[in-house]
């Protein structure tokens, strides 16, 4: 091997024009299909002979699938290498979207929505690989990317959706994902190299694994059915008694144990620990806006005298703008990361999200609003999402880099459905009395569930001016050299 401290310019920009686009492809592929179901909720209960409760379990079993998931495979990169655990978690997207092509059982499409979780995997193990594959100078560009992508991801699926219900049935969406999933693993396969474990003396925790699950397990279905079960419901608190429970023993568990799952000095680390606060209030103002924009947006306005009557792709269409903010938040992100460290973005995000819910409180009678609002969102969603890997990679070592990040994703996904239950029953709390039996909330309940996003978004913006400083981060040696810092785990400013 060469002594020269850094790879030839020719060597890098090879190294980053091979393995980016393949882990954004992969992110991009998870997003869209963990969104892309959405809007079709309704229509979905109709064609499969369900009731509009139980098909929300389509939403719920993602969502559970890739909170328990997520942080498992993210560890299991860590310990085993993050390539093939890369390609197991595309697998399980692949394998879910297969079976939901193949079949018209409600039950077994439940199923399938479990294999999609798997998905949730690729954010933390492609965090990870940048930082093992990228050359120094590249990795805060390509994490910023990939952690953008995810909103990216999220506001095509609903422009997706719309686009191929017009032409073709619901089975279109999960072809949609299958042909996806299968150009990210063909992509990872020969694209990402095989990169070495990290964490060689590092162990499994089956114990802190069950445990995680049961109590991940608990809150998510607590939280995604209380609006049907009733918050007071026997069921809705005895599953949040458990969720507290059980998440108690779990960090017993990890503190006792000698190699855990999830390493607690490491989460109650103050980057750590308030990023990934952050990371549940951007969940919850990501997923609860685009769920209440969207029936917005289709509200009938002959009936409600508000709304825009859109179908499925007109709304998907307007939450567009979204998807293109994101994208140029990445390397805005990135740029600010470099010069400023990754508070102001991460307040800049909060902030933004803020001002565009703000605005869709207040005005929201044309549709350049929802546009309008829905591009300064996404860019402040893509802005956060790309500072929250920098403030966490600089917090922990290499070696638990994927857990780390696998846990902010999960909270993420807590956040989501937490914002989505807590919408719905803004919602359907204050709804118009009509003489035809349909259920219409009132022109005020949209109001006020724009308002809680607005007071959400502020809230994450606030919360980095809790961190203070990153610690350093050690050097890090790969093969025979010892190589530079990396970005994001060197001192990182957060006086911006």
């Amino acid at each position: 091997m060469s002594e020269a401290p850094q790879p030839t310019t020719a060597a890098e920009k090879q190294s980053s024009a091979r393995v980016l686009p393949a882990l954004i492809l992969a992110m991009l592929s998870f997003s869209v299909v963990q969104t892309a179901v959405v809007p079709i909720l309704p229509s979905l209960a109709r064609e499969l002979g369900v009731s509009g409760s139980s098909i929300t379990w389509l939403m719920t079993a993602n969502l559970l699938s890739a909170a328990v998931l997520t942080p498992l495979l993210g560890r299991f990169g860590d310990l085993r290498g993050r390539k093939p655990m890369l390609l197991i978690s595309l697998g399980g997207l692949v394998a879910g979207s297969a079976l939901a092509v193949s079949t018209h059982s409600f039950t077994w499409l439940v199923v399938a929505r479990v294999l999609q979780g798997a998905g949730g995997g690729v954010l933390p193990l492609a965090i990870s690989i940048v930082r093992d594959e990228l050359p120094r100078q590249k990795v805060t560009g390509g994490v910023a990317a990939i952690s953008a992508s995810m909103g990216v991801g999220s506001g095509l699926g609903l422009v997706a959706t719309g686009l191929l219900l017009e032409h073709w049935s619901y089975k279109s969406i999960f072809w949609m994902g299958l042909a996806f999933g299968l150009l990210a693993v063909a992509l990872v396969a020969f694209r990402v190299p095989t990169d070495p474990v990290t964490d060689k003396d590092g162990g499994a925790d089956p114990l802190g694994a069950l445990t995680l699950a049961g109590w991940l397990s608990a809150l998510l279905v607590a939280v995604s059915q209380g609006n049907t079960w009733g918050w007071t419901s026997t069921r809705t608190l005895g599953l949040f008694a458990v969720a507290a429970v059980v998440a108690l023993v779990w960090g017993v568990i990890e503190v006792r144990v000698a190699h855990p799952l999830v390493d607690m000095k490491m989460m109650s680390r103050p980057a750590v620990a308030f990023t990934n606060l952050a990371g549940l209030l951007i969940g919850f103002g990501m997923y609860g806006s685009f769920m209440v924009i969207s029936n917005f947006a289709q509200t009938p306005e002959k009936l409600a005298h508000y709304g825009f009557t859109a179908t499925v792709l007109h709304a998907g269409v307007m939450l567009l703008p979204s998807a293109l903010g994101s994208m140029v938040a990445a390397p805005l992100g990135a740029l600010l990361i470099a010069r400023r460290g990754p508070r102001l973005p991460l307040v800049l995000g909060g902030v933004l999200g803020a001002v565009a819910m703000a605005y869709l409180a207040l005005r929201h009678s044309h549709e350049g609003d929802i546009y309008l609002s829905s591009a300064i969102f996404g860019l402040g969603i893509g802005l956060a999402f790309s500072a929250m890997p920098a403030y966490i990679n600089g917090a922990v070592p290499v070696e638990q880099s994927g857990i780390a990040n696998g846990m902010n994703a999960v909270l993420r996904t807590v956040g989501g459905a937490i914002g989505t239950a807590v919408m719905a029953a803004i919602l359907t709390g204050d709804t118009m009395k009509l003489p035809i039996p349909v259920s219409l909330p009132t022109l005020d309940a949209y109001r006020h569930a724009f308002w809680t996003a607005a007071v959400v978004c502020v809230l994450a913006g606030a919360v980095p001016f809790l961190i203070r400083t990153v610690k350093p981060a050690t050097t890090v040696t790969t093969g025979d050299r010892t190589a530079a810092p990396i970005p994001g785990r060197e001192p990182v400013r957060t006086d911006a």
